[in-house]
């Protein structure tokens, strides 16, 4: 009995391995998406307004400020930018869906969601770099609006995975965990993975602030190469994230 026990505990042991290291991936795959997320909201902020493209909660306090000064430009920017958010997380749902029983650590539904993401920040590098990556203000709209409904898309389509605290745009309940948690007795070790986020989410917008300063032209190359990396390494791991 004890020695079929321990087989079986084995057994176990070495299914939940596998697993353990496929969400591991996972969970850096995240960080990357953070790196995105921070990147686009750097964009808006700097180049196409001064809206951004995933903080709604930001864009939402711009527009009481607009509102507030007569500022008709500053409400119409951060409007769009929240209905178009809204509508990319309402896609998103519907595309990722919602986490059920039996998920494997990367549902097939969450690559088909960021790669209609993909698509939209192409399309926003496509005019990007047709428009001589030096947008004039008319063409700040629309640009923003594909930004904040790819990023939309990305916040639904991390819903799924069903972890509860991982996001890639809500993240100031982030930083409002890690700081719990530390001040409550557990170590860093606890909040690692949160702190790597809001770390990816800094370094994607420095980047993208370095970027419009320096090599413009640079600018979509961050928001596509980031997401098509992610999309890539899920399609060369699939039979270990789809376990």
């Amino acid at each position: 009995m004890t020695r079929t026990r321990d087989v079986r505990l084995r057994a176990a042991t070495a299914d939940q391995d596998p697993r353990a290291r496929a969400e591991g991936l996972r969970n850096g795959l995240v960080v990357v998406l953070a790196v995105a997320s921070g990147a686009a909201d750097a964009l808006g902020f700097l180049a196409l307004g001064s809206a951004f493209t995933s903080v709604m909660t930001g864009n939402m306090v711009l527009f009481g400020v607009a509102t507030a000064q007569g500022d008709a430009n500053l409400m119409l920017l951060t409007a769009v930018a929240i209905g178009a958010f809204v509508a990319g997380a309402a896609a998103g749902a519907r595309i990722a869906g919602s986490p059920v029983s039996g998920d494997p650590v990367w549902p097939p539904s969450v690559t088909r969601a960021l790669t209609v993401e993909l698509a939209l920040f192409t399309g926003v590098g496509t005019a990007w770099w047709a428009l001589g990556s030096e947008p004039p203000a008319s063409t700040y709209l629309p640009l923003l609006a594909a930004s904040a409904a790819a990023l939309g898309l990305q916040s639904s389509a991390i819903q799924r995975f069903g972890v509860s605290g991982l996001s890639t745009t809500y993240l100031t309940g982030t930083l409002t965990t890690v700081v719990i948690r530390l001040t409550t007795g557990h170590g860093f070790r606890a909040v690692r993975h949160s702190a790597v986020i809001l770390l990816g989410l800094i370094v994607g917008a420095g980047a993208m602030a370095a970027l419009i300063a320096l090599a413009p032209v640079l600018v979509p190359a961050l928001l596509i190469l980031t997401v098509a990396g992610v999309l890539a390494i899920v399609l060369l791991r699939r039979e270990e994230l789809h376990r």
